[in-house]
């Protein structure tokens, strides 16, 4: 069955979106030690400042203001709002102590939090190739899961964040650039509280960061918007179930970049686990290509 162009410029967005996650870490590591929560807030306020000024020159405010003033969806983004402002707290100080590799196994685990919500509440349907992917995928995440010998608190408090926000906002009736513009304006009073405490304190409002790393800060509302400006374009145009799969480019990516650049172990035991995940990648890939 051939793609409509909708759903192909949905899937590329995605893609898109996925990519610059992946490149996260090399965005971050420059910022290690400034607390993890500044970085946070930076984002939040960059972020609100960039989507805002977007909109205002394609005088779209109005339905940012309406997001804002309907008190049933304004709970929804509030909600959506706390859920990936969670997730950015908890990956930045991922990142920051040197468990990429933690960090990229939640995102591994977030694309089957993804196709089990699209099944389990929006009654999507895959076809058994799809089904072999999931259970492959799904048996690389259980051995990895099982090699720490601990609860992966980093990774499922990622997966499960993402995965419930990703949800929301694909059943909000908001255009991805006013929802985010929403979210970051819902949050951005407690990121501007928490600057300027530090300012009063003597961290200054850019945690002591030089000149470079403060530009680096206030690049984060890039970095942030972007991306999630695409991955919204793309989930309301394709199936969360290809979501879901499309969503290991950016894990991939971030284990890339713990074990070959950060250099964090990643012993022979683990590959076996991650040599599942890509048999599941490369199942859906190839269900897709003969559909």
């Amino acid at each position: 069955m051939r793609m409509t162009r909708e759903a192909r410029e949905g899937l590329l967005a995605a893609v898109g979106a996925c990519l610059i996650w992946g490149a996260l870490p090399l965005y971050l590591r420059p910022l290690r030690g400034i607390a993890s929560l500044t970085i946070m807030c930076h984002r939040l306020v960059w972020c609100c400042a960039l989507v805002s000024a977007w909109l205002a020159i394609r005088g779209e405010l109005g339905g940012l203001r309406m997001a804002l003033l309907d008190p049933a969806q304004r709970l929804r983004l509030m909600v959506s709002a706390t859920l990936i402002g969670s997730n950015w707290l908890i990956y930045i100080w991922a990142v920051g102590s040197g468990r990429v590799i933690d960090s990229s196994l939640g995102y591994f685990i977030n694309p089957l939090v993804n196709v089990l919500l699209g099944v389990l509440i929006l009654r999507e349907r895959l076809r058994r190739a799809q089904w072999l992917s999931v259970a492959c995928a799904a048996a690389g995440v259980a051995w990895l899961t099982a090699l720490t010998g601990r609860p992966p608190w980093v990774a499922l408090a990622l997966a499960l964040s993402f995965g419930v926000y990703g949800l929301i906002r694909k059943v909000i009736s908001v255009d991805p650039v006013t929802g985010l513009a929403a979210e970051t304006a819902l949050l951005t009073p407690f990121g501007l509280a928490w600057l300027s405490w530090q300012h009063l304190n003597g961290d200054g409002v850019f945690g002591g960061a030089g000149a470079l790393r403060g530009f680096w800060l206030i690049a984060g509302g890039l970095v942030t918007a972007v991306p999630l400006a695409l991955f919204h374009f793309g989930a309301k145009r394709v199936s969360y179930s290809t979501i879901g799969v499309v969503g290991y480019i950016s894990p991939s990516l971030q284990l890339a970049s713990g074990v070959f650049l950060f250099g964090e172990a990643f012993p022979p035991a683990r590959a076996v686990g991650f040599a599942f995940i890509w048999t599941a990648l490369a199942i859906y890939a190839g269900d897709r290509l003969v559909a």
